[in-house]
């Protein structure tokens, strides 16, 4: 199948300053579905936007918390996370939304920036994060470049029963550490899981193994502290295979094998729901901010009622 890129692929526009928002969709309970698997959207897709209008989103799609940015060009910059953070766990709180889970680009416990966002974080009461990528050393090799990142994972697990924090390193699509799952099982094996564990990504480890995935997932089962949920299908663009993240079981991730399996392993972990399609068409962001929330808030419900069904049906709840 081929597709343009461009026709395919949008971005959301920024908003300009906060505004009052009125829309004719009714707010959501935004409690989360359950204590094994509570929900929380990663805020990537929303970032743009004024941090009132991302939690008036999720108060009316139903989604319970918010799995924040906090790195470089992120919604929180970690330079300014002493004043940013705390502001923005208060205005969730007035919204009834957690925030309680972020994404990071630490990857080292020497870098000073690492401790200072660890500790700030955790005094907002911000429970679960997830770690930046390794980039592979060509020159050292594989099994050295794990070894080398083994003891820095080492040294921020330190930091994080200090600071009584949980760090998650995602698996993703590629020849960052962690594409083949397989290697996060050397990375990970020994390290406490309930200090340094796996975020795992059905949809990257699908595109890497489509019929092996489910043994990575069993090999490090036991790591497994949280879950990324999207879905993708295949396109041909500009002559060339990619990989293009779609709504929730418009995909080719085989979703009943997955919640089966997660059944089956006794996994459990907060989900950060990603929404890595475009959410507004071309010329939609130029339409009034209640009308991109109207857009935007149905097209959140859709994936958590999908995300929802299946939780249910396997009796996830």
């Amino acid at each position: 199948m081929k597709q343009n890129r461009r026709k395919f692929i949008t971005t959301i526009a920024a908003a300009g300053a906060a505004i009052p928002f009125i829309s004719a969709i009714e707010p959501l309970d935004t409690s989360p579905v359950n204590t094994k698997f509570p929900i929380h959207l990663f805020s990537k897709p929303l970032d743009a936007y004024e941090f009132d209008f991302m939690c008036e989103c999720l108060v009316k799609s139903g989604i319970g918390g918010f799995d924040l940015t906090v790195r470089p060009k992120g919604k929180a910059e970690p330079a300014y996370i002493d004043s940013v953070l705390p502001r923005m766990v208060e205005e969730a709180k007035k919204y009834n939304i957690a925030l309680d889970m972020m994404v990071t680009g630490i990857l080292s416990a020497s870098d000073p920036m690492t401790e200072k966002i660890l500790k700030t974080a955790s005094g907002l009461g911000i429970r679960n994060y997830r770690l930046g990528w390794f980039e592979y050393d060509n020159k050292t090799g594989i099994l050295e470049s794990l070894k080398k990142y083994k003891a820095e994972l080492r040294a921020i697990a330190e930091l994080n029963r200090k600071f009584k924090i949980h760090g998650d390193y995602q698996n993703h699509s590629g020849t960052m550490v962690g594409g083949p799952v397989w290697d996060l099982y050397e990375l990970l094996h020994d390290i406490p899981a309930e200090l340094i564990g796996s975020q795992y990504d059905v949809r990257h480890a699908t595109v890497e193994g489509a019929s092996s995935w489910i043994l990575g997932m069993r090999l490090i089962a036991d790591h497994i502290r949280s879950l990324a949920i999207k879905d993708f299908t295949w396109l041909t663009i500009n002559g060339k295979p990619q990989a293009v993240t779609v709504p929730l079981g418009e995909g080719m991730v085989d979703w009943d094998l997955y919640f089966s399996t997660i059944k089956e392993l006794n996994i459990s972990g907060p989900i950060t729901l990603h929404i890595e399609y475009p959410l507004l068409a071309e010329g939609e962001e130029k339409l009034p901010l209640s009308k991109q929330q109207d857009i935007i808030v149905l097209k959140l419900r859709k994936d958590m009622d999908f995300l929802k069904g299946y939780l249910n049906k396997f009796g996830l709840v």
